[in-house]
């Protein structure tokens, strides 16, 4: 499974919904879009939490996807047709790197973003 920013989050604030992200964990296999530290490092900095503990935590029990030009361009189409069909919601280029990362190892993501709710390859927590 691929665990999306917000899913990493929820861990990081030890909220109710981390009890899921704890058994995929738990679970092995866990990968995360190299995005998504991005993200999570800017997370940190805005709550004062330590951006090299949290980043080094999320290297450590997950695979790092980095971005290759296959997923880029996969992203960018995903974005495309995202936004040709929004229905109000708030589908971001980062969203969509993110689900082409997914897809690109076939993977189910793993997020607290209803924007990717009625996905089929998506768990929303």
């Amino acid at each position: 499974m691929l665990l999306d920013t917000s899913a990493w989050i929820e861990l990081f604030k030890e909220s109710e919904k981390n009890r899921r992200v704890l058994e995929v964990l738990g679970g092995g296999g866990c990968y995360t879009s190299v995005v998504s530290i991005a993200e999570i490092a800017n997370w940190a900095r805005r709550y004062g939490k330590d951006v090299a503990l949290l980043t080094a935590i999320v290297e450590r029990v997950s695979t790092v996807i980095k971005t290759d030009a296959a997923i880029a361009i996969l992203a960018g189409e995903i974005n495309y047709e995202r936004k040709r069909h929004s229905r109000g919601n708030k589908w971001g280029m980062i969203d969509s790197i993110v689900l082409a990362t997914a897809h690109s190892i076939r993977e189910t993501v793993l997020t607290c973003d209803k924007d990717f709710a009625d996905l089929p390859n998506a768990e929303i927590i």
